[in-house]
């Protein structure tokens, strides 16, 4: 076990099978094999969106197989192409909410394999990797539906994944409006 952040070498490329054996005080998650620490515990204001979210969405599940998680939630994305040891997964993400509809890519250490929909919810700190490497990340893994929720703007933008498995920016929408999982007709 390692339990000292500083022992880590934030240029080498990591496994999940090496994440198993960090005992760190920081949350982290992994991308590609690379280390990039979580904000730390997210504010009141976080925690009331990402609460009333998760709320509203449990309600619309509760007769249908799938499942909501939130934040800290093991997600292991292996490469599609490559079986998946844990020596083999190099990504390990946290999102603020997933839902996932197939029972078999649920563990007891997580979800392993991309979920359904992602709700990840920005910050200062973290809207750059969520703009950015976890977009692509979660579009090159199949996550059918991708939203950010942008407290400071009261915005929510909703991407979907095309047949081509391609993320399409479907609107962004103002607090006042409803927003619909796309993924779920009839559902608001």
């Amino acid at each position: 076990m390692i339990t000292d952040i500083a022992a880590i070498d934030p240029n080498s490329c990591y496994s999940y099978a090496d994440y198993l054996q960090w005992t760190f005080e920081e949350q982290l998650e992994l991308i590609k094999g690379k280390i990039f620490k979580m904000s730390p515990a997210p504010n009141r204001r976080h925690q009331q969106i990402s609460g009333e979210l998760a709320k509203q969405i449990a309600v619309y599940l509760h007769k249908s197989n799938c499942k909501i998680y939130h934040a800290p939630f093991d997600v292991r994305l292996p490469d599609k192409k490559k079986s998946s040891p844990d020596n083999q997964i190099f990504t390990v993400v946290q999102p603020d909410i997933c839902i996932i509809c197939d029972p078999a890519k649920l563990d007891e250490r997580g979800c392993l394999g991309a979920p359904d929909f992602i709700i990840e919810i920005v910050s200062p700190a973290t809207i750059k990797k969520d703009l950015n490497e976890k977009y692509r990340l979660y579009e090159e893994s199949g996550v059918r539906e991708y939203w950010i929720v942008q407290p400071n703007d009261q915005t929510v933008t909703v991407f979907t994944l095309s047949e081509a498995g391609q993320y399409q920016l479907r609107k962004i929408y103002s607090a006042s409006e409803e927003v619909p999982v796309n993924i779920f007709p009839g559902f608001f």
